[in-house]
Protein backbone atom coordinates (compact mmCIF):
# COMPACT_ATOMS: atom_id res chain seq x y z
CA UNK A 1 0.00 0.00 0.00
CA UNK A 2 1.56 3.37 -1.11
CA UNK A 3 1.98 5.85 1.50
CA UNK A 4 1.84 9.76 1.12
CA UNK A 5 4.13 12.03 3.44
CA UNK A 6 2.11 14.86 4.63
CA UNK A 7 3.22 17.87 7.28
CA UNK A 8 1.88 17.52 10.42
CA UNK A 9 -1.35 18.53 10.93
CA UNK A 10 -2.11 18.25 6.95
CA UNK A 11 -5.22 16.19 5.76
CA UNK A 12 -4.39 13.95 2.66
CA UNK A 13 -8.09 13.26 1.85
CA UNK A 14 -8.49 9.82 0.16
CA UNK A 15 -12.32 10.25 -0.19
CA UNK A 16 -15.18 11.92 -1.34
CA UNK A 17 -15.22 16.15 -1.15
CA UNK A 18 -18.15 15.62 1.08
CA UNK A 19 -15.91 14.73 3.57
CA UNK A 20 -14.32 17.21 5.59
CA UNK A 21 -11.48 16.59 8.64
CA UNK A 22 -10.09 13.02 9.72
CA UNK A 23 -11.32 9.85 11.11
CA UNK A 24 -9.49 8.34 13.42
CA UNK A 25 -6.26 10.63 12.74
CA UNK A 26 -3.42 10.53 14.76
CA UNK A 27 -2.39 14.04 17.01
CA UNK A 28 1.01 12.92 17.76
CA UNK A 29 3.30 11.82 15.11
CA UNK A 30 5.24 9.90 17.35
CA UNK A 31 2.42 7.34 18.21
CA UNK A 32 3.06 3.86 16.46
CA UNK A 33 2.14 3.27 12.85
CA UNK A 34 -0.87 1.48 11.49
CA UNK A 35 -1.45 -0.45 8.31
CA UNK A 36 -4.50 2.01 8.05
CA UNK A 37 -2.27 5.38 7.85
CA UNK A 38 -4.81 6.86 5.10
CA UNK A 39 -6.14 9.37 6.12
CA UNK A 40 -9.88 10.32 5.33
CA UNK A 41 -11.80 13.34 5.44
CA UNK A 42 -14.86 13.34 7.83
CA UNK A 43 -18.20 15.14 7.44
CA UNK A 44 -19.62 18.09 8.90
CA UNK A 45 -19.72 18.92 12.71
CA UNK A 46 -22.19 17.10 14.39
CA UNK A 47 -24.92 18.83 16.37
CA UNK A 48 -24.32 20.10 20.14
CA UNK A 49 -24.45 17.60 22.82
CA UNK A 50 -27.61 17.46 24.80
CA UNK A 51 -25.92 19.58 28.02
CA UNK A 52 -25.36 22.06 24.85
CA UNK A 53 -29.18 22.27 23.21
CA UNK A 54 -32.61 22.11 24.39
CA UNK A 55 -35.07 19.53 22.57
CA UNK A 56 -38.27 19.65 21.07
CA UNK A 57 -41.05 17.93 21.57
CA UNK A 58 -41.39 15.53 18.70
CA UNK A 59 -45.12 14.33 19.02
CA UNK A 60 -47.88 17.05 18.88
CA UNK A 61 -50.48 14.40 19.91
CA UNK A 62 -51.59 11.09 20.33
CA UNK A 63 -50.37 8.76 17.26
CA UNK A 64 -53.43 6.75 15.56
CA UNK A 65 -53.72 2.58 16.39
CA UNK A 66 -51.52 2.07 12.80
CA UNK A 67 -49.00 4.50 13.86
CA UNK A 68 -48.56 3.04 17.20
CA UNK A 69 -48.91 -0.56 16.28
CA UNK A 70 -46.07 0.42 13.61
CA UNK A 71 -44.03 2.36 16.37
CA UNK A 72 -44.45 -1.34 18.33
CA UNK A 73 -42.70 -3.75 15.95
CA UNK A 74 -39.69 -1.26 15.25
CA UNK A 75 -39.24 -1.07 18.46
CA UNK A 76 -39.03 -4.92 19.38
CA UNK A 77 -37.51 -6.12 16.22
CA UNK A 78 -34.50 -3.38 16.53
CA UNK A 79 -34.20 -3.55 20.50
CA UNK A 80 -30.93 -4.99 21.26
CA UNK A 81 -33.14 -7.85 22.89
CA UNK A 82 -34.19 -9.23 19.54
CA UNK A 83 -32.10 -12.68 18.65
CA UNK A 84 -29.74 -11.57 15.87
CA UNK A 85 -26.25 -11.54 18.03
CA UNK A 86 -25.53 -7.87 17.23
CA UNK A 87 -23.98 -7.33 20.51
CA UNK A 88 -21.20 -9.81 19.58
CA UNK A 89 -20.32 -7.68 16.56
CA UNK A 90 -17.96 -4.06 16.22
CA UNK A 91 -17.45 -3.76 12.47
CA UNK A 92 -14.10 -2.85 12.70
CA UNK A 93 -14.29 -0.95 15.76
CA UNK A 94 -12.22 -3.31 18.37
CA UNK A 95 -9.55 -3.58 15.61
CA UNK A 96 -9.74 0.91 15.42
CA UNK A 97 -9.13 0.58 19.37
CA UNK A 98 -6.46 -1.56 19.10
CA UNK A 99 -4.48 0.62 17.08
CA UNK A 100 -5.46 3.22 18.93
CA UNK A 101 -7.36 5.19 15.83
CA UNK A 102 -10.39 5.06 18.35
CA UNK A 103 -9.23 6.31 21.81
CA UNK A 104 -11.90 8.38 23.44
CA UNK A 105 -15.40 9.41 22.82
CA UNK A 106 -14.29 12.33 20.33
CA UNK A 107 -12.35 10.16 18.30
CA UNK A 108 -15.68 7.66 18.10
CA UNK A 109 -17.40 9.98 17.45
CA UNK A 110 -15.73 11.25 14.23
CA UNK A 111 -15.31 7.56 13.45
CA UNK A 112 -19.54 6.68 13.58
CA UNK A 113 -20.06 9.86 12.01
CA UNK A 114 -18.22 8.82 8.82
CA UNK A 115 -19.49 5.38 8.89
CA UNK A 116 -22.92 6.57 9.13
CA UNK A 117 -22.91 9.10 6.51
CA UNK A 118 -20.47 7.71 3.79
CA UNK A 119 -20.14 4.33 4.52
CA UNK A 120 -21.88 0.94 5.60
CA UNK A 121 -24.74 2.74 7.76
CA UNK A 122 -25.35 5.14 4.46
CA UNK A 123 -25.01 1.83 1.85
CA UNK A 124 -27.36 -0.31 4.56
CA UNK A 125 -30.40 2.61 4.68
CA UNK A 126 -29.87 2.72 0.74
CA UNK A 127 -31.02 -1.31 0.63
CA UNK A 128 -33.17 -1.38 3.55
CA UNK A 129 -35.44 1.85 1.41
CA UNK A 130 -34.57 -0.51 -2.02
CA UNK A 131 -36.35 -3.68 -0.41
CA UNK A 132 -38.67 -1.59 1.11
CA UNK A 133 -39.63 -0.18 -2.36
CA UNK A 134 -39.49 -3.68 -4.20
CA UNK A 135 -41.84 -4.93 -1.97
CA UNK A 136 -44.40 -2.11 -2.09
CA UNK A 137 -44.09 -2.77 -5.43
CA UNK A 138 -44.41 -5.88 -6.00
CA UNK A 139 -41.28 -5.67 -7.98
CA UNK A 140 -39.32 -9.38 -7.46
CA UNK A 141 -36.97 -8.20 -10.41
CA UNK A 142 -35.90 -5.10 -8.11
CA UNK A 143 -36.25 -7.40 -4.83
CA UNK A 144 -33.73 -10.15 -6.22
CA UNK A 145 -30.85 -7.00 -7.61
CA UNK A 146 -30.93 -5.46 -4.18
CA UNK A 147 -30.50 -8.81 -1.94
CA UNK A 148 -27.57 -10.06 -4.15
CA UNK A 149 -25.85 -6.61 -4.16
CA UNK A 150 -26.43 -6.18 -0.54
CA UNK A 151 -24.77 -9.17 0.08
CA UNK A 152 -21.85 -8.74 -2.19
CA UNK A 153 -21.15 -5.34 -0.41
CA UNK A 154 -19.67 -6.36 2.54
CA UNK A 155 -16.10 -4.77 2.40
CA UNK A 156 -14.43 -7.88 4.64
CA UNK A 157 -15.32 -11.73 5.69
CA UNK A 158 -16.40 -10.79 8.95
CA UNK A 159 -18.46 -8.05 7.70
CA UNK A 160 -20.17 -9.88 5.02
CA UNK A 161 -20.47 -12.67 8.15
CA UNK A 162 -22.08 -9.95 10.21
CA UNK A 163 -24.47 -8.75 7.63
CA UNK A 164 -25.94 -12.39 6.48
CA UNK A 165 -25.80 -13.81 9.91
CA UNK A 166 -27.45 -11.33 11.52
CA UNK A 167 -30.21 -11.13 7.95
CA UNK A 168 -31.05 -15.01 8.98
CA UNK A 169 -31.54 -14.65 12.39
CA UNK A 170 -34.12 -12.15 11.81
CA UNK A 171 -35.62 -13.77 8.75
CA UNK A 172 -36.13 -16.72 11.59
CA UNK A 173 -37.28 -14.82 14.85
CA UNK A 174 -39.63 -12.62 12.97
CA UNK A 175 -41.39 -15.45 10.82
CA UNK A 176 -41.69 -16.95 14.17
CA UNK A 177 -43.34 -14.28 15.57
CA UNK A 178 -44.35 -11.59 13.22
CA UNK A 179 -45.08 -13.83 9.93
CA UNK A 180 -46.23 -12.03 6.68
CA UNK A 181 -45.91 -13.08 3.08
CA UNK A 182 -43.23 -10.59 1.98
CA UNK A 183 -40.85 -12.68 3.98
CA UNK A 184 -42.18 -15.70 1.40
CA UNK A 185 -41.77 -13.38 -1.64
CA UNK A 186 -37.90 -12.59 -0.43
CA UNK A 187 -37.49 -16.32 -0.37
CA UNK A 188 -38.82 -17.08 -3.59
CA UNK A 189 -37.07 -14.34 -5.24
CA UNK A 190 -33.32 -14.66 -3.54
CA UNK A 191 -31.98 -18.20 -2.62
CA UNK A 192 -28.81 -16.44 -1.30
CA UNK A 193 -27.43 -15.17 1.99
CA UNK A 194 -30.07 -12.41 3.02
CA UNK A 195 -28.44 -9.07 4.53
CA UNK A 196 -29.80 -7.55 7.32
CA UNK A 197 -31.02 -4.38 6.39
CA UNK A 198 -32.95 -6.31 3.27
CA UNK A 199 -34.42 -8.47 5.68
CA UNK A 200 -35.50 -5.24 7.84
CA UNK A 201 -36.83 -3.06 4.72
CA UNK A 202 -39.20 -6.12 3.19
CA UNK A 203 -40.25 -7.31 6.79
CA UNK A 204 -40.96 -3.48 7.42
CA UNK A 205 -42.92 -3.30 3.81
CA UNK A 206 -44.83 -6.64 4.49
CA UNK A 207 -46.35 -5.02 7.55
CA UNK A 208 -47.30 -1.47 6.36
CA UNK A 209 -44.71 0.19 7.78
CA UNK A 210 -43.41 3.43 5.92
CA UNK A 211 -39.43 3.49 5.13
CA UNK A 212 -38.78 6.32 6.94
CA UNK A 213 -39.90 4.95 10.09
CA UNK A 214 -38.09 1.89 9.10
CA UNK A 215 -34.94 3.43 8.27
CA UNK A 216 -34.75 6.03 11.18
CA UNK A 217 -35.40 3.03 13.12
CA UNK A 218 -32.66 0.45 11.62
CA UNK A 219 -29.99 3.22 11.38
CA UNK A 220 -30.55 4.25 14.97
CA UNK A 221 -30.17 0.39 16.11
CA UNK A 222 -27.04 0.08 14.26
CA UNK A 223 -25.32 3.58 16.28
CA UNK A 224 -26.50 2.42 19.56
CA UNK A 225 -24.86 -1.30 18.90
CA UNK A 226 -21.56 0.84 17.13
CA UNK A 227 -21.44 3.36 20.02
CA UNK A 228 -21.77 0.19 22.93
CA UNK A 229 -18.81 -1.85 21.76
CA UNK A 230 -17.13 1.25 21.33
CA UNK A 231 -18.29 1.85 25.54
CA UNK A 232 -17.14 -1.35 26.42
CA UNK A 233 -13.64 -1.53 23.99
CA UNK A 234 -12.33 2.01 25.34
CA UNK A 235 -13.63 1.88 27.61
CA UNK A 236 -16.33 4.96 28.47
CA UNK A 237 -18.97 5.26 30.88
CA UNK A 238 -22.34 4.56 30.16
CA UNK A 239 -23.80 8.14 30.50
CA UNK A 240 -20.81 9.42 28.06
CA UNK A 241 -21.90 6.80 25.60
CA UNK A 242 -25.87 8.09 25.70
CA UNK A 243 -24.38 11.21 24.91
CA UNK A 244 -23.26 10.37 21.95
CA UNK A 245 -26.28 8.48 21.07
CA UNK A 246 -28.26 11.36 21.34
CA UNK A 247 -25.42 13.55 19.44
CA UNK A 248 -26.37 11.39 16.27
CA UNK A 249 -30.19 12.15 15.98
CA UNK A 250 -29.66 14.64 13.36
CA UNK A 251 -27.17 12.28 11.74
CA UNK A 252 -29.43 9.32 11.11
CA UNK A 253 -32.22 12.11 9.84
CA UNK A 254 -29.72 13.53 7.59
CA UNK A 255 -28.67 10.02 6.05
CA UNK A 256 -32.17 8.42 6.18
CA UNK A 257 -33.21 11.27 3.44
CA UNK A 258 -29.81 11.35 1.18
CA UNK A 259 -30.81 7.32 1.07
CA UNK A 260 -34.48 7.76 -0.25
CA UNK A 261 -33.28 9.70 -2.89
CA UNK A 262 -29.85 7.09 -3.60
CA UNK A 263 -30.67 4.85 -6.83
CA UNK A 264 -29.26 1.07 -6.48
CA UNK A 265 -26.83 1.58 -9.09
CA UNK A 266 -25.46 4.80 -7.41
CA UNK A 267 -24.80 3.60 -3.92
CA UNK A 268 -21.10 3.45 -2.85
CA UNK A 269 -18.81 4.52 0.17
CA UNK A 270 -15.67 6.03 0.81
CA UNK A 271 -14.40 4.85 4.18
CA UNK A 272 -11.24 2.85 3.14
CA UNK A 273 -9.89 3.27 6.80
CA UNK A 274 -12.49 1.99 8.21
CA UNK A 275 -13.07 -0.78 5.89
CA UNK A 276 -9.27 -1.97 6.07
CA UNK A 277 -9.75 -1.79 9.84
CA UNK A 278 -13.01 -4.59 9.46
CA UNK A 279 -10.37 -6.88 7.02
CA UNK A 280 -7.30 -6.47 9.62
CA UNK A 281 -9.73 -7.75 12.31
CA UNK A 282 -9.74 -11.45 10.86
CA UNK A 283 -5.93 -11.43 11.89
CA UNK A 284 -6.00 -9.78 15.88
CA UNK A 285 -5.04 -12.12 17.88
CA UNK A 286 -6.83 -11.10 21.27
CA UNK A 287 -10.43 -10.58 20.05
CA UNK A 288 -14.11 -9.80 22.45
CA UNK A 289 -16.15 -9.68 19.35
CA UNK A 290 -16.37 -11.43 16.22
CA UNK A 291 -16.07 -8.31 13.98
Amino acid sequence: MVRKKHARGAAHSVTSPRLRGEVGSRSDPGERDSPCTERVESPPELDPLPSERAFTPVFDGLCGEREQRALYRLMAWLSPAYPVGAFSYSGGIEQAVERGDIKDAASLKRWLAVIIAEGSGFCDAVFCAQAHRAITAGNDTLLREVAEVAAAFAPSKERHLETTAQGRAFVEATRAAWPCAALDRLAGAWDGPVAYPVAVGVTAAGHGIVVEAALSAYLQAVVANLISAGVRLIPLGQTEGLRLLAAFEPVVAATVTRALSVPLDQVGSATFRADIAAMLHETQYTRLFRS
